[in-house]
């Protein structure tokens, strides 16, 4: 898919300049010619194999689609057309790669197709949650409340995101830079000065007995440990794609302590909210749950919803799977039970997930302010291992004398 600049004149004689997507350039000559315009220039806007390449490799961000529900609402509710939205929305988006997928939508839509339809052909880049709630609004009339509200639900999720990986940062750093120092004093500093030590045959102290052994082995198996390394990532990241080492391994990390309760809660936000979102806009209660299963990256829910659906498709209630979960606070299913019984179960969702959103970016917090300092005696432990064997051993030679 390609997209065109061009100069054409319409049925009433006046120039008008624009773009379009086409498979090529004669396509989006008769594309014009069917919408009645004479066309005067016509030039792609770029050919070259690099842009092709480069919008293949740009990776499409949370915030790309953020930005784009977010325009696309403020165009559809100005009452522009959804196609000279797309066209709009193109020339303002930066990023190659989802430029590029716009146009195919664009493509698809003003050749007669559904928006939501021209979505889910890009189901690698908007999720099923993403596509009903968009064919929701193409059916209620009511797309630009969709978007914008499709909007603010990716933000509170990206700033969540965002909040948990700030969280992390900072100790990653600080390990890296633990890591490094150790790395450069092993390879470089001990051996010159395991080799001034041992020249002077003096009993050298119990740590620096102990780092000069671990250099020695270091630089020994330095090889072996890297392919250690390299293949145990690679064979954890295979574990991880069965089906029994997903499941072992998200059950562990929901039942580590302090941060298996922050994932747990992290799921349940994502559920609430994800599933008030989905009602709101007039999706089936089944349909909405199967979604937000496909939506959670954890086993240990998806089975707990999947029990849900079950007990809905035989006429139970929503709540009944979710009252015998360990994973689930009892909170939950009592909130829902008062949403089921009052009709306002989108609404009390809703409520739910703005109440452990809370509690979670407490626990981020929490967490945080643990981890700096634990880190911080961590990394003066090290160092102050690392300066002992270098200062001891001198300071029993000065002594000497």
């Amino acid at each position: 898919m390609s997209i065109f600049n061009y100069k054409a004149e319409n049925k009433k004689g006046k120039i008008k300049s624009g773009q379009i997507v086409a498979v090529s350039e004669n396509d989006a000559i008769r594309r014009l010619n069917k919408k009645m315009f004479k066309v005067k220039k016509i030039k792609e806007v770029s050919n070259s194999l690099m842009v092709k390449i480069n919008n293949k490799l740009t990776p499409i961000k949370n915030k790309d689609l953020v930005i784009f529900s977010r325009q696309f609402a403020v165009m559809i509710s100005a009452h522009v057309t959804v196609t000279e939205a797309l066209y709009t929305i193109i020339e303002q988006t930066e990023n190659a790669h989802f430029k590029n997928i716009i146009s195919g939508i664009a493509y698809n839509v003003d050749g007669g197709a559904l928006l939501s339809d021209a979505l889910k052909q890009n189901n690698h880049i908007f999720s099923d949650f993403y596509c009903n709630l968009i064919k929701a609004g193409e059916t209620s009339g009511k797309l630009d409340e969709i978007l914008s509200y499709l909007a603010d639900e990716m933000e509170k999720d990206f700033d969540m995101l965002n909040k948990f990986k700030g969280a992390m940062i900072y100790p990653a750093f600080i390990l890296s830079g633990l890591v490094a120092v150790g790395v450069v004093f092993i390879f470089f500093v001990l051996p010159e000065l395991t080799t001034m030590l041992q020249e002077t045959g003096a009993t050298l102290p119990l740590p620096t007995r102990i780092v000069i052994s671990i250099t020695e082995f270091g630089q020994k198996y330095y090889l072996a440990i890297v392919i250690a390394v390299v293949a145990f990532i690679f064979l954890f990241r295979m574990f991880l794609k069965t089906n029994f080492g997903r499941r072992k391994f998200d059950y562990l990390l929901i039942k580590l302590p302090s941060i298996g309760k922050l994932f747990q809660l992290i799921y349940l936000v994502r559920f609430c909210r994800s599933l008030s979102t989905l009602l709101k806009g007039g999706v089936s209660v089944n349909k909405s749950l199967a979604i937000v299963g496909d939506i959670l990256n954890s086993t240990v829910y998806k089975d707990i919803i999947k029990e849900t659906i079950n007990n809905v498709s035989e006429g139970g209630s929503i709540i009944s799977a979710l009252e015998d979960s360990d994973y689930v606070p009892k909170m939950i299913p009592e909130m829902m039970s008062v949403g089921e019984k009052t009709g306002r179960l989108d609404d009390i969702l809703e409520e739910v997930a703005k109440f452990y959103d809370k509690d979670v970016r407490n626990k981020l917090n929490n967490i945080s302010a643990i981890i700096e300092p634990a880190i911080m005696v961590i990394m003066g432990l090290g160092v102050g291992i690392m300066v002992a064997a270098i200062i001891l051993p001198m300071y029993n030679m000065a002594s000497q004398f």
